[in-house]
């Protein structure tokens, strides 16, 4: 998920009780349910980089009593300095428990681990003992509903204070719990939910009468499906089939029991690998991308340059998982998570990228 929506559920579970018994509850649960993704923080060494060790080891469980370490050892720091500067008027309304606070930052991290894997990106929980990808694919990385869910359950106790306060009402030290909780049980509702559609997306596929498909369909061996989720609608899955001979996209609508797809424009057929594409995946871009992708499609064009040796053939690699439209989003023509490796006529590589930005 994206930044925001971790930050929020960090601040949520705190406000669902923990905040009441550890002091700076709040701060070390918000900051732990982001934690994780200071690996970003790769991006200094360039996108591949970036890409090869985001949701690496600080989204592991091996990794989150280190992180949970550091999260508290900076709140520690923080007190000491506002304790000892003197602008500290009143002890915290909970009692100083630091290692309370420390087990309530592993459930802020656990919350990150959870959130990632609802989405169709993935992580690698057990890395490094088993290097192998875990997604959900129910929720987009960026679900408005949940975000509305736990924007609403942060800002309602605010508002509700300000009315209090008008009328007299005397403030209590811990507002929001129920908000907070309602959230909680809200965002588990709607991945129950979700899971239970996806599957039926899922089951849809394979069940379907390609009959009155062309004939490429009407006979495919199916081997495994996948469907990955839109923001909001439930019911709308982004569908990718994949057979012996070429792979299938297509949209499932589960709410009417339709499946729509362009005979044309949605097949991807497996072509024989040509010697550039075979180096391509040797490269670092290559071992990176096919470690990660569950369904990579690897495609060559050349380019003409002005002279006889100046043609540039640039392998590309996509995951058919993020090929489709939506808004803010095209997915078919520009798909993220996408990489390039550009070689010269001589065969050699001269360029690497990701997502359109040169690994330099």
């Amino acid at each position: 998920m994206e930044p925001i929506t971790h930050l929020m559920t960090g601040a949520v579970l705190s406000r669902a009780g923990f905040n009441r018994k550890a002091a700076y509850a709040t701060l070390a649960m918000t900051l732990a349910a982001e934690a994780p993704d200071l690996d970003t923080l790769w991006s200094i060494k360039g996108p591949i980089a970036v890409f090869q060790h985001h949701r690496g080891w600080t989204h592991t469980f091996l990794g989150l009593p280190l992180e949970a370490a550091v999260v508290v050892g900076v709140v520690w720091v923080g007190h000491r300095w506002y304790t000892r500067s003197g602008k500290a008027k009143r002890p915290p309304a909970a009692p100083m428990r630091w290692g309370l606070l420390y087990l309530f930052c592993i459930i802020a991290l656990l919350s990150h681990l959870l959130l990632d894997w609802t989405n169709n990106y993935g992580l690698r929980p057990f890395f490094p003992f088993n290097p192998h990808w875990y997604a959900a694919s129910i929720v987009f990385i960026f679900d408005p509903i949940i975000f509305a869910i736990l924007l609403i359950a942060l800002v309602a106790p605010a508002i509700f204070g300000l009315v209090n306060s008008e009328v007299g009402v005397r403030k209590r030290p811990f507002r929001g719990r129920g908000w907070a909780i309602a959230a909680i049980v809200a965002v588990t509702a709607l991945w129950g939910w979700r899971a239970v559609e996806h599957q039926n997306a899922i089951h849809l596929v394979q069940n379907y009468d390609f009959t009155g498909a062309d004939n490429a369909q009407r006979n495919m061996q199916i081997l495994r499906v996948s469907a990955s989720p839109y923001p909001v609608n439930p019911f709308r899955w982004h569908i990718v089939i994949d057979t012996p001979q070429f792979y299938e996209l297509a949209t499932v609508d589960t709410f009417s029991g339709t499946l729509t797809t362009h005979q044309l424009a949605d097949t991807f057929y497996k072509a024989a690998l040509t010697p550039d594409m075979r180096v391509a995946q040797q490269t670092w871009l290559g071992h990176v991308y096919l470690d990660w992708s569950s369904y990579p499609l690897v495609t060559e064009t050349t380019s003409a340059g002005s002279g006889v040796n100046d043609s540039l053939t640039t392998v590309t690699f996509r995951d058919l998982r993020f090929m489709y439209d939506m808004p803010l989003m095209s997915g078919r023509e520009s798909p993220p998570l996408s990489g390039a490796v550009v070689f010269n006529a001589d065969g050699k590589v001269v360029r690497m990228e990701m997502d359109g930005h040169i690994q330099h």
